[in-house]
């Protein structure tokens, strides 16, 4: 009796909360929900791109010597202005020495035979005329002078390569340039064609970027861009893009762009860095905040609203990226589609909805 009493109690509460919650419902549903929309419209994307990069000199030369050594002296500091001909480094220059005063010996070993071989042969000339002698003596003392010649050829060689090693142990500046960069410090020990110093000929110089690859594809590329040193960034400056570099570098996934600068702003140096900016065109496309951005199951949504009955409904869409602030559609909403883009996590379909400007009005 006691449980027949108790199940009376709460069936009659339980039907006044259901009745309670249903009329709630139905008055939620006729009360159109407050949200603020746009209308989609086509428009021209434009992106600003932002690239750090370098100051380099257009034409650079690479210094090194012939053959390896230890260095005796490096004569530049980076920086420094030099002319033709100054001495930029040296290697310890000890064996070329002593080969080359082996090779003048030698020279003046093969000149000394030879003098004495033309000597026998005038010897044998004088004595075949008076029958003093045969003509296979004379011929013996010919063929001798003609050997010593050939010794003497081959001892002036060795000393020219000699005199050419012995200069090798010094390079020079080829032409008036400015020192960028030393890569090698005295008591180094090098291997022949390492690069010891590098020159900048010339006073042109570019901007060195590492752009991404997908930026010189998907944006169309750019052609002009906007310069400012980092230590200067009161110092603007414009660039053309003068070189971009067929290959992909395999670890950055980078493509190198370089930038013309026609008039370098004094107090910018090699090396200098600088931040590059430009505007690229993407091309026409749907731009919604990114406030709308929404998902159901079947992937990204945004909730849009049928002008006539003023009820939404989720339309799945396709994004083409996300930029910072919105989002840009690559498809599922069309020019002039009404997109909820506040109020949106109290939505449900079949939801009535009405604009904040028309309350605020």
């Amino acid at each position: 009796m006691m449980y027949f009493r108790y199940v009376k109690k709460i069936t009659v509460p339980l039907r006044l909360l259901i009745l309670a919650s249903a009329t709630a419902s139905s008055a939620m549903a006729e009360t159109p929900l407050v949200v603020e929309m746009v209308t989609a419209q086509s428009t021209v994307i434009e992106r600003s791109i932002s690239l750090t990069g370098e100051i380099v000199a257009r034409d650079s030369l690479s210094v090194s010597f012939p053959s390896g050594g230890r260095v005796d002296s490096v004569d530049v500091q980076e920086g420094d202005f030099v002319a033709a001909g100054t001495v930029l480094a040296r290697i310890n220059a000890i064996q070329q020495e002593q080969a080359l005063r082996a090779a003048r010996a030698a020279v003046s070993t093969a000149s000394a035979d030879l003098d004495q071989a033309l000597e026998d042969l005038r010897r044998q000339d004088s004595l075949l005329e008076r029958g003093a002698t045969t003509r296979v003596a004379r011929d013996a003392a010919a063929d001798q002078a003609r050997v010593k010649e050939g010794g003497l050829a081959q001892a002036r060689a060795d000393l020219d390569l000699a005199q050419k090693a012995l200069e090798d142990t010094v390079v020079t500046a080829p032409d008036a340039a400015t020192v960028i960069a030393r890569h090698v410090e005295p008591g180094q020990v090098i291997g022949a064609v390492q690069p010891v110093v590098e020159l900048a000929l010339g006073n042109a110089v570019d901007a060195l970027f590492d752009a991404p690859e997908s930026l010189l594809t998907t944006a169309g590329g750019f052609k002009t861009m906007e310069m400012t040193p980092l230590r200067h960034p009161d110092q603007a400056f414009t660039g053309t893009v003068r070189e971009i570099s067929p290959l992909i570098d395999p670890t950055k996934g980078t493509v190198a762009v370089k930038v013309s600068v026609e008039q370098r702003p004094a107090g910018v140096e090699y090396g200098d860095a600088v931040r590059g900016s430009t505007i690229v065109s993407a091309g026409a496309g749907i731009v919604v905040p990114y406030s709308a951005m929404s998902a159901t199951s079947q992937g990204p949504a945004v909730w849009v609203v049928d002008p006539e009955t003023m009820t939404v409904s989720a339309q799945v869409i396709t994004v083409e990226r996300f930029e910072t602030g919105r989002i840009v559609v690559k498809d599922g909403i069309a020019e002039g589609t009404l997109v909820i883009v506040a109020g949106t996590q109290l939505l449900f379909p079949g939801r009535l909805v009405q604009a904040a400007e028309e309350v605020d009005q």
